[in-house]
C-alpha cells in the first residue's frame, strides 16, 4: 500500500518509509489515498484475536513485511488483553490499559517499535542509527519508552511540558537511562509539538540524526489501534455490533482517528462522539465549522489539554474525500466540574474510572438512545493519576507493581525552555 503526504501529493511513500521517517515534507502527515475494506466482518470478529489482527493489518503492510514477519510482529504487540467491561445498563468500558505501562499508548509504541526493530536490520549494516523524537502529554512517553527501551541502534527523545503531567504518569518514562532521554519543557504540550516539527522542518538535523517520531503523527501507531476496535466489537453479540456507539477522549486524535479508519473497513461502528476537556478545539469546529484554537489549558484530564491535534487532517482527509460520513461523528466539551461529578457517578455504578474515561463516559451519557450499545474508552489506569482519583472519590488506590516499582526511582529528565535551537543543539551533541 502506498500512502500519500497530506500536505504534498507529490510525496507518496510505502509503509517503511513512512515507519522510518515519521513526518513528511511540510511536517505532513502520511495516510492511504484510500482505506481498505474488509470483506465478511461477521466472520473476521468470530476469529482468535491474533488472527483477526493479522487480517486488519495486512492490507496496509505487506508491500514491506511478509506474513511470518508479521505474524511474529503481531504475537510481541498484543500480548495483553483489551476486555469490555459492562458498566450501566448498555454501557461498556473498553479498557485499554492492561499492558506493560497501563495506558492505550502501548498497542500503538509497541506496534511501531516491533516494525523499526524489523526494519533494522538493513539500517544496522549501513551502519544507520534512529532517534525518535516525541511529545507527550502523559501516556506516550511510557509506552514509547518501554516500547524502544534497549533496542540496538535507536535512540529515544521524549519531550513533554514541565509540571502539567501526573508525577507518576512521568516517572513511568523518566527513570529508564540507557538509549531514553527526557526533556521537561518550560511550556504546553503544544510547544513540545511545535517543537517536534520545528526539528523535522530542519534537513540537515533530519539527516545527521536519523530523526523520526513516535507520536501519533507516525501513521503504525494509528494502524495498531484500529485492531482494538474490531476487538471491542467482537465482544458484542452480533445484535448489537450495528447498534454500536464509540466515544473517545480526545486530545490528538489519533485514538478518533483509528476508530474511523475501522469503521471505513468495514466495521458497523452505528457512530462516533469526539469527547474533549476544555481544549475544545474539535468541538467547536465540528458545530460552527470555525477552525479556532484558544491557549490551551490544564485540565484534570491532562493528556488530553492539546488545543491543536495533529491528526485531525487525517480525519478530515476521510471526511473530505467521502470515504466517511461527517453526519456520524459528533462532539462534546466537558468542564472540569462535569468531570469530577462523572468521575463519581462512575463510582456509584460501582466502576472506578479516571477523568479521561470520565469525559468519554459522560459524552456517550448525553446523546445515547435507549436502543443503542455504548463503548467508552479507558485509555489509562485509574492509578496513574492516583492523588486526583483519591481526592475525587475519597479512597486509597494500590499502586499496580508497573507503577510502583518506578515511583521511587530518580527522574532523569533534563530541564530546557522551549527553544528550537537548544533542542537542535542537544540532538547534534547527543
Amino acid at each position: 500500500m502506498k500512502l500519500n503526504n497530506l500536505k504534498d501529493p507529490q510525496q507518496i511513500v510505502d509503509f517503511a518509509t513512512a515507519v522510518k521517517t515519521g513526518l513528511g515534507n511540510n511536517q505532513g502527515l502520511f495516510f492511504p489515498a484510500e482505506i481498505p475494506i474488509l470483506s465478511n466482518i461477521d466472520a473476521l470478529l468470530s476469529m482468535p484475536t491474533s488472527d483477526r489482527n493479522f487480517d486488519v493489518l495486512r492490507p496496509f503492510v505487506r508491500d514491506n513485511i511478509n506474513d511470518e514477519a508479521l505474524k511474529s510482529i503481531i504475537g510481541k504487540t498484543f500480548s495483553f488483553s483489551s476486555p469490555l467491561v459492562p458498566v450501566h445498563d448498555q454501557t461498556h468500558c473498553l479498557e485499554l490499559f492492561h499492558g506493560p505501562t497501563l495506558a492505550f499508548k502501548d498497542f500503538g509504541a509497541r506496534f511501531m517499535a516491533n516494525c523499526l526493530q524489523h526494519f533494522a536490520t538493513q539500517q544496522a549494516v549501513k551502519g544507520e542509527k534512529t532517534t525518535i523524537l516525541t511529545a507527550t502529554s502523559g501516556d506516550t512517553g511510557a509506552a514509547v519508552a518501554h516500547a524502544f527501551h534497549g533496542l540496538k541502534n535507536i535512540d529515544v527523545v521524549i519531550l513533554f511540558p514541565k509540571g502539567k503531567i501526573s508525577a507518576l504518569q512521568q516517572k513511568m518514562f523518566t527513570t529508564l537511562a540507557d538509549n531514553i532521554r527526557t526533556v521537561a519543557v518550560d511550556g504546553t504540550f503544544d510547544d513540545c509539538q511545535k517543537l517536534v516539527k520545528q526539528c523535522f522542518d530542519d534537513a540537515d538535523l533530519v539527516k545527521t540524526v536519523g530523526l523520526n517520531s513516535a507520536n501519533s503523527i507516525n501513521v503504525s501507531r494509528l494502524f495498531a489501534q484500529v485492531c482494538y476496535y474490531f476487538d471491542a466489537l467482537a465482544q458484542l453479540s452480533p445484535a448489537q455490533r450495528s447498534r454500536s456507539v464509540f466515544a473517545v477522549p480526545s486530545g490528538n486524535f489519533g485514538n478518533l482517528c483509528a476508530g474511523i479508519i475501522a469503521k471505513t473497513m468495514g466495521l458497523p461502528i452505528k457512530r462516533f462522539v469526539a469527547s474533549t476537556n476544555l481544549n475544545d478545539t474539535v468541538p467547536r469546529y465540528l458545530e460552527d465549522g470555525v477552525w479556532s484554537p484558544n491557549a490551551t489549558v490544564e485540565t484534570l484530564s491532562n493528556a488530553m489539554d492539546v488545543s491543536k491535534p495533529n491528526n485531525w487532517p487525517r480525519i478530515e482527509y476521510m471526511i473530505e474525500s467521502g470515504q466517511f460520513d461527517r453526519d456520524l461523528l459528533s462532539g462534546l466539551a466537558v468542564d472540569e466540574h462535569t468531570t469530577a461529578r462523572t468521575l463519581k457517578q462512575l463510582y456509584q455504578l460501582g466502576y472506578i474510572s479516571e477523568p479521561h474515561a470520565a469525559v468519554a463516559y459522560q459524552g456517550l451519557h448525553d446523546s445515547l438512545t435507549p436502543e443503542e450499545v455504548g463503548i467508552f474508552l479507558g485509555t489509562a489506569h485509574p492509578a496513574k493519576f492516583k492523588s486526583t482519583v483519591e481526592e475525587l472519590l475519597n479512597i486509597e488506590l494500590p499502586l499496580p507493581e508497573a507503577i510502583a516499582d518506578c515511583a521511587e526511582k530518580v527522574d532523569l529528565s533534563i530541564y530546557m525552555e522551549a527553544d528550537f535551537q537548544r533542542l537542535k543543539q542537544f540532538l547534534m551533541i547527543n
